[in-house]
């Protein structure tokens, strides 16, 4: 759907009583989470047939009733069909940082269901937006093998500068960033603590041998704190890292009720109605 996108139309969403106006607004790497990360994200999960399980984990005294449990980590897990692949929503759970901002959802396949050990693992914080997410878990939903590779690393970069982003001049194979420079996508050294089937991820001592992953992350001006961040692992199918990239580069506008404060005054909206 095509929409004009004013940059000074205005956005007041605290002037709205009782359901906040929507607004299309872009570029979506800078359009936020809606304020929903989870919801966003599950309801697409429930479209796909995937289970969710709540998992809660507390502290109770003896004869302590039950109104006064101390909830220590909380979660949910939804889980495919096939059981070869799942998605976990850990914002509530212990903190886990990436680029400095907690991680809201952790994406994991394996080969075999009887397996208890993912095969790799992707990571997205807080305000990755819920669409681009949800591509990327539609690819995965898709495919037959979620861990094996059918493609290599250029589809990745192919993906972003079909829509106008530029690769790196000094790493024209392994980067690329938005037009103005607010966003980029590199094949590099994993952050620590991403799960990875591949033992470099846990042994990596000559540098020759470090294992390599994608990473994006959003940063609205040069030095200011990351919008969002992403991480995949080394064993993630460079495919499955193609359908994030091209939903995460689309020029099409977002929906959106809340922007990010951030970011406010560099996007484009007009009502969506």
């Amino acid at each position: 759907m095509e929409a004009f996108l004013n940059p000074h139309f205005p956005f007041d969403p605290s002037l709205a009583t009782g359901v906040l106006p929507t607004y299309w607004a872009g570029p979506r790497h800078l359009a936020g989470d809606d304020g929903r990360p989870y919801d966003a994200v599950a309801d697409n999960l429930a479209g796909f047939g995937w289970t969710s399980l709540t998992v809660v984990r507390g502290r109770r005294e003896l004869d302590e009733p039950l109104e006064d449990l101390q909830v220590l980590r909380s979660t949910v897990l939804h889980i495919s069909p096939d059981a070869l692949r799942w998605a976990q929503w850990v914002l509530p759970d212990e903190p886990f940082y990436l680029g400095g901002l907690p991680i809201a959802w952790q994406v994991s396949a394996r080969s075999d269901a009887s397996s208890p050990l993912a095969n790799w693992s992707a990571y997205f914080t807080r305000d990755v937006p819920g669409e681009i997410i949800a591509d990327f878990l539609l690819a995965l939903d898709a495919c037959g093998q979620p861990t094996l590779a059918s493609a290599g690393p250029g589809v990745v970069l192919d993906a972003v500068t079909a829509h106008g982003w530029f690769r790196d001049a000094e790493q024209p194979q392994t980067a690329a960033m938005h037009p103005t420079f607010t966003a980029r996508i590199s094949l590099g050294e994993v952050p620590p603590f991403i799960q990875d089937a591949d033992p470099r991820a846990l042994t990596a001592e000559v540098k020759e041998q470090e294992a390599m992953g994608w990473q994006a992350w959003a940063e609205p001006a040069m030095g200011t704190p990351y919008l969002w961040a992403a991480s995949f692992s080394a064993s993630v199918p460079h495919s499955l890292v193609a359908a994030f990239a091209t939903s995460l580069s689309s020029t099409a506008p977002v929906l959106r009720r809340v922007l990010p404060e951030s970011t406010r005054d560099q996007l484009l909206w007009a009502p969506s109605s």
